[in-house]
């Protein structure tokens, strides 16, 4: 009897899931409505399925044709016209995507009291080894403390306090003409690859909106958005209940902004002054209400203090514009967050985010992130699909408790490890702590997918 290889085998059961998933999501439908179809010749989702898969052959396009395992009826020029497309709308694809995975397999695997966030951040996007890439700028690291040529990765994401998926992004050039080592190409001003290009010099806060809108125009189901302290301003904040979303966010420590407090605007430092502390071992330090006020708009929100147990002269502070919250929910909500710093790891360390496209188009690039932004869907869905029972069927779903959310105490614990990792304007986690996050999401995930993951971080 002849002898299968595992290797085969592996590769035969990753095919298997890959080819799976994208029927049960109906990716080639999702495809055409981001308007990405054949003109003529091969079919999109062949090349879409092609790129998507590399990762998991743990090998580059240009290995895969040297070596001659290229055995697909597609030439490498026929890639690059498709990654270089400035007619699809990659925005709309992992919107619409992420929206259909939701619906289909996660939304009813919790019960409707269940809080639903979509998560902003950002993170860096090299492409420090090339100056002739469309639109790169000169970006500033705040983790390394040190300026890098790239982009900014901003990524909005969803999460029910167990499961993460991406649901758009923008790769952020820059405003300031000052900070842009190249231009855009010249594009036709009425396709979708003007638009985008137009996005990327606009500044983060504003792209912010545009995400959340597509997200709200997909009805993905989230109530409340969560951000640190680089999007936290009262502008941002009246901006983002005005689209229909409550936040909970960590409220910058800085004299420059000011809430209305006791009919006067007052920064939450000199509020954090003026009131009395909780005794003893309080489950935060504080908890006020005041107006967030800009522009003649205003609306109500609670700040909380949160101590730091082991430096009493230290507090973060998280403001909420829900005010229905109890303080102990505010915290255990915003614990949420750092589920995104996961994701930006994972797609670091395992997916080549940004490391595999090494192409000069910015629509290239864009198409590339796309695509690293599906492998996480994916890798999202195999992990929710091993690690809840009630996904097994309706005997499971009937029978079986929902998956716990985050509870307050993790929720705080993380708070408490963010002071020993602050710096000057932006907060972040500690390595150790990010590392073991990372290690927890990959050890959930199939064997045979991480088996096939290039390390590349």
């Amino acid at each position: 009897m002849k002898i299968i290889p595992q290797i085969y085998q592996n590769d035969k059961r990753i095919f298997s899931t890959v080819s799976t998933f994208f029927k049960k999501y109906r990716v080639a439908s999702v495809l055409k409505a981001a308007n990405a179809y054949k003109a003529k010749g091969i079919p999109v989702i062949s090349i879409f399925f092609y790129l998507f898969s590399l990762i998991f052959d743990n090998r580059s396009m240009y290995m895969d044709i040297l070596t001659g395992k290229n055995e697909k009826d597609f030439a490498k020029d026929t890639v690059y016209r498709f990654m270089k497309s400035i007619n699809i709308n990659w925005i709309q694809f992992t919107t619409l995507l992420a929206g259909r995975i939701i619906d289909d397999s996660i939304e009813h695997l919790t019960d409707n009291d269940r809080v639903n966030v979509l998560i902003i951040d950002d993170t860096t996007f090299e492409r420090s080894r090339s100056k002739k890439v469309e639109l790169l700028s000169k970006i500033y690291d705040h983790a390394k403390k040190q300026y890098k040529f790239g982009f900014r990765l901003l990524t909005l994401g969803w999460s029910d306090g167990n499961t993460f998926l991406p649901v758009n992004g923008c790769l952020l050039s820059t405003k300031n003409s000052k900070n842009r080592i190249n231009e855009a190409a010249e594009v036709d001003k009425r396709t979708v690859g003007y638009a985008r290009r137009k996005l990327a010099q606009t500044k983060a806060t504003k792209v912010m909106l545009e995400l959340l809108e597509a997200a709200k125009k997909a009805a993905i189901p989230a109530s409340h958005v969560l951000f640190d302290t680089w999007f936290c301003s009262p502008s941002s904040l009246i901006a983002v209940k005005n689209i229909g979303y409550d936040v909970v966010a960590m409220a910058k420590k800085t004299s420059k902004v000011h809430y209305l407090y006791n009919g006067k605007m007052q920064p939450l430092t000199k509020i954090f002054r003026e009131n009395r502390k909780r005794r003893g071992r309080s489950r935060y330090l504080l908890s006020v209400e005041v107006t967030i006020v800009k522009d003649e708009q205003s609306i109500p929100a609670r700040i909380v203090y949160v101590r730091n147990r082991n430096k009493r002269s230290e507090y973060l502070a998280l403001i909420t514009t829900d005010m229905k919250l109890t303080e102990e929910e505010v915290i255990r909500i915003y614990g949420k967050r750092w589920e995104i710093e996961v994701f930006f790891k994972v797609c670091k360390s395992y997916l080549k985010l940004s490391k595999e496209c090494r192409s000069l188009s910015y629509d290239a690039m864009t198409a590339h992130t796309a695509i690293v932004f599906t492998r996480y869907m994916l890798l999202s869905v195999e992990n929710r699909k091993y690690a809840d029972d009630r996904t097994l069927g309706q005997m499971f779903y009937l029978l079986v408790d929902e998956m716990a959310d985050i509870t307050w105490i993790q929720a705080i614990h993380m708070l408490m490890e963010v002071f020993i990792a602050t710096i000057k304007d932006k907060l972040s986690l500690t390595s150790k702590q990010l590392d073991q996050l990372l290690e927890a999401f990959i050890m959930a995930v199939p064997e045979n997918l991480v088996e096939n993951l290039p390390i590349s971080a």
